[in-house]
């Protein structure tokens, strides 16, 4: 009954709940507001997968130790309160420590639900997949250099062009006058040179 109670309070704040995301591997703090305005027991739970709420720790105030309940003994979890928070500290964060945490604090003869945070872990990379990256990371830049040695290329040759357009081109033709009734060679005198000039764009 205890668990069917919280799981109906759960889905009622499910939709307010805060997401953390973690490195696997990581150290990760989660924390529900403290409030109570006195000492007294206060219990983490966890649910995965939507399944029945479990116990993660519980302590009564800020002064006392915290327990741990079956399952999270002996592991990296550390509990701990204050007069405005309630936390749980999670160290080298495994990918089963993923799920929906929420804290509950007995108040009036009830287990009052204070706030729900889900713990997503993020994988942390293959070793194939970080030579996929660095082999991807090699080649992106050999791309980028084969496109700038193109781009200069293209360059040069396009200014090449300009220069050579640049240049006067000219070629001296000689005209011979045709005189009637003589056969005798003309001499270089009376040759008279014409220079014709061509500019090519």
């Amino acid at each position: 009954l205890k668990n069917l109670v919280l799981c109906i309070i759960l889905l009622c704040v499910s939709s307010e709940f805060q997401t953390v995301e973690v490195q696997h591997g990581d150290e990760v703090t989660l924390q529900c507001s403290n409030i109570s305005t006195y000492p007294t027991q206060t219990d983490w739970f966890r649910v995965v997968n939507k399944t029945k709420p479990s116990c993660v720790s519980s302590m009564y105030g800020s002064d006392s130790e915290a327990s741990f309940c079956h399952g999270f003994r002996n592991r990296n979890f550390n509990m701990s309160s204050n007069i405005s928070f309630v936390f749980l500290q999670i160290k080298r964060v495994d990918l089963s420590d993923a799920g929906l945490y929420f804290c509950g604090l007995y108040i009036s003869g009830h287990t009052v639900i204070s706030n729900a945070v889900e713990l997503r872990i993020e994988e942390e990379p293959s070793g194939t997949t970080n030579l996929i990256i660095i082999a991807l990371g090699g080649l992106t830049g050999l791309l980028t250099l084969v496109v700038v040695i193109l781009v200069l290329k293209i360059w040069k040759s396009q200014k090449g062009e300009n220069m050579t357009s640049d240049n006067l081109n000219y070629a001296a033709l000689n005209f011979q006058k045709k005189t009637k009734g003589s056969c005798r060679p003309v001499t270089q005198r009376e040759q008279e040179p014409h220079v014709v000039y061509a500019a090519t764009r």
